[in-house]
C-alpha cells in the first residue's frame, strides 16, 4: 500500500492509477491523516448471455398445485 499526500497525488495521479491497475492500493493523506483510498475496481460480473441458464432451471409439474400446509386456509 502506498501513502501519499494530496499534493503528491495531484502531481502523480497517472502513475498512482497505474500502480492500482497492477493491483496496488493508494491512500491519500491530508495533515498526515488518511482521507481517501484509490483501489482497483472489481469487475467480476460477466455480461449475461441469452439462454446461458438453459437446463439449470426446471419447474415441477405440480408447480401450481395447492400446498398441503395451506389446506385449512380459505382465501
Amino acid at each position: 500500500m502506498t501513502r501519499v499526500t494530496i499534493d503528491i497525488a495531484q502531481k502523480e495521479l497517472p502513475n498512482l492509477i497505474e500502480d492500482v491497475v497492477l493491483g496496488g492500493r493508494v491512500v491519500i493523506t491530508k495533515d498526515k491523516q488518511p482521507v481517501a483510498e484509490i483501489v482497483p475496481v472489481l469487475n467480476d460480473r460477466a455480461d449475461p448471455r441469452f439462454g446461458s441458464a438453459r437446463g439449470l432451471i426446471s419447474i415441477r409439474d405440480d408447480f401450481d398445485a395447492p400446498l398441503e400446509d395451506f389446506d385449512g386456509y380459505s382465501g
